[in-house]
């Protein structure tokens, strides 16, 4: 298990809000509506790549139980406009069976309209989350971290790139660390595989 922290981690999405589509239910009536799901559960996506080994990461579907989301926000690039956020009614988040669903009224500022129109031509495609982490496990078979428990969502963000540095430097950090230990565990594994050789043979 990893130890509770206070850093915040940005994960950036491949499936980002979109514009909603003729005939779905709105959970806001405007026009400026845009959904879409911020992380799925139970399906581990690649997440880094250490030393030849590839590091993989999921949700478990429990991890937002008990989670502070009592006042998300949604930005462009986590430090833009406030575009929309959970506490004045303008955006929404809940859980189902798929994951973590996203929905936002991108209608009351000419910042939040402009987004609305770049998600809908396809300028913006790309969406991120920060959060923080109270409890995860690690499979070192799979290479796997698995997130358990959510202590906070603070905020979805709409992203020109999908690269952020603070998601590539705590993940770097996190998966280097793992692929440090479990290559202490191959070596004293072969230490002691070697010592029993040595007194049979003695």
């Amino acid at each position: 298990m990893t130890p509770q922290t206070n850093n915040i981690e940005y994960r950036n999405l491949t499936s980002p809000l979109t514009q909603a589509q003729e005939g779905n239910n709105k959970r806001f009536n405007s026009d400026h509506y845009v959904e879409g799901y911020a992380t799925t559960f139970d399906k581990p996506y690649l997440l880094w790549e250490y030393d030849g080994i590839k590091y993989y990461e999921m949700v478990d579907r429990n991890a937002f139980d008990g989670a502070d989301m009592s006042d998300v926000v949604m930005q462009y690039d986590h430090h833009g406009k406030i575009v929309a956020r959970i506490s004045n009614n303008t955006l929404g988040a809940e859980t189902d069976d798929n994951g973590l669903f996203i929905y936002a009224d991108l209608s009351k500022s000419r910042a939040a309209q402009d987004l609305y129109e770049e998600i809908r031509t396809g300028l913006v495609t790309k969406m991120s989350i920060g959060f923080i982490v109270t409890e995860s496990s690690y499979n070192q078979e799979t290479h796997t971290r698995t997130i358990l428990k959510f202590k906070r969502l603070y905020d979805v963000s709409a992203v020109g790139r999908p690269a952020n540095p603070d998601t590539e430097i705590f993940t770097r950090s996190f998966f280097s660390g793992a692929g440090e230990a479990e290559k202490l565990k191959a070596l004293e594994k072969r230490k002691r595989l070697l010592a029993l050789k040595l007194k049979l043979e003695a």
